[in-house]
């Protein structure tokens, strides 16, 4: 009987889609996984916080097939997001709630990531702790059968093209600053886990997420500020202590009911902040390293979100899930750049399109999204609806991507 050889593929980067590729090709058999990290656990523990990380339903059952869930019962399962749209400071204008068919949670990828690594060298998988330039990554691509490259926004990522056609914007959108923090009240604390989503028109947005980081349960804030607006105040990042006055004066000012229950909070830990301002693209997933070496590019070194729709974790998942089926499904025939196109593309028709054009349209809010936010808060069957397109966001095309669309389904309504 003829025995297929062991195939060797790399992962470079260590986050959420490259790791749940190299575990799910161990998993598999019939594969030997490099990693290569930047940063060893313990210091991917003792770093700053890397994103939100709010993970739906449809995510999360791809980690729980694969054995990865591992702290669903440790991290606040999160069905209600309560949303307020906030037309003047002070003032609460639309209030309804969004209700999730499966519970969402969110999980410090600085905990997953780093347990997520000590699991793949437990399963026999190989990792290299440095960092990786240019020729490095030739190298690497030369030795192994596949290498794919899941490297998020840093240096290696600018060697895949920009695809304009696919790219709505040219410039960040919003100034990002985000904060993990104990202490924080709940409007109803009987009503248990609940996100909480703030619009405040002409000044951006303020998302509460409740989470579970390296001390225990928490609550991010994601404070998504349009550029030069009271909310852009973060440009000179400061600490966590100083971060958390600053919010406060500002929800005083705007959201005073949120303000009250920010009083006893105090920062999660030194490296419980985080700042930026990130501008969403897709790029083309193959990168040509000469010599007839081709690498696949793999979740957000392809696309990027802004998080106001929670996407980046998501769509790294489904992706990472995709790639893993495409691989196994290669059997012994050879990783072309060909192949690689078509991976990434069937993807892109399936999952990743409607995430890029659902973010695109809560960032800018046409008039006609607007008239679905308002019905929202007439319909209950409404609320449920947008909510679930966040989770299954392939669903935006079925009702939201067009005037027309939306139309069609108000007028559906009693």
């Amino acid at each position: 009987m003829e025995v297929c050889a062991v195939r060797r593929i790399a992962v470079v980067g260590a986050g959420q889609a490259g790791l749940q590729v190299g575990l799910g090709l161990l998993g598999a058999g019939g594969y030997e996984v490099t990693v290569v990290a930047a940063r060893t656990p313990d210091q991917v523990r003792g770093g700053r916080v890397m994103s939100t990380q709010a993970m739906f339903g449809p995510a999360l059952r791809v980690e729980r097939a694969a054995g990865l869930d591992l702290w669903e019962g440790e991290a606040p399962g999160v069905r209600s997001v309560d949303a307020v749209l906030v037309p003047e400071p002070g003032v609460r204008a639309l209030e309804f709630t969004m209700t999730l068919d499966e519970p969402a949670q969110s999980v410090d990828q600085r905990v997953k990531t780093a347990r997520w690594l000590e699991l793949l060298e437990e399963r026999g998988g190989r990792v290299e702790y440095r960092e990786l330039d240019l020729a490095g990554l030739r190298e690497l691509a030369a030795a192994n059968d596949l290498t794919v490259v899941a490297a998020g926004r840093g240096e290696l990522a600018g060697i895949f093209e920009r695809d304009a056609a696919r790219s709505p914007f040219d410039a960040p959108q919003r100034r990002l600053a985000a904060l993990y923090a104990h202490g924080v009240g709940a409007p109803d604390p009987a009503a248990g886990p609940r996100a909480r989503m703030h619009a405040v028109p002409g000044v951006g947005e303020l998302y509460l997420q409740p989470a579970l980081t390296l001390s225990g349960p928490c609550d991010i804030l994601l404070w998504e500020a349009l550029p030069g607006s009271p909310f852009d105040c973060f440009a000179d990042r400061p600490d966590g202590g100083e971060q958390l006055i600053r919010m406060r004066e500002l929800m005083a000012r705007y959201l005073p009911w949120e303000a009250e229950l920010w009083a006893a909070a105090e920062p999660t830990d030194a490296g419980g902040s985080l700042y930026g301002a990130l501008t969403p693209v897709v790029r083309r997933p193959v990168a040509e390293l000469g010599g007839g070496i081709s690498v696949l590019g793999l979740g957000d070194t392809l696309v990027v979100n802004d998080p106001i729709t929670g996407q980046g974790a998501n769509s790294a998942a489904r992706a990472a899930e995709a790639y893993l089926r495409a691989i196994v499904d290669r059997g012994d025939r050879p990783f072309t750049a060909a192949w690689m196109n078509g991976v990434f593309e069937d993807h892109w028709e399936r999952h990743a399109r409607h995430g890029v054009a659902l973010t695109a349209a809560l960032l800018t809010m046409p008039g006609h999204l607007q008239a679905v936010f308002a019905a929202a808060g007439e319909h209950e069957a409404v609320a449920r609806r947008l909510a679930n397109t966040y989770a299954e966001p392939s669903d935006y095309a079925a009702w939201l991507a067009a005037p027309e669309l939306v139309d069609a389904y108000l007028g559906t309504l009693g």
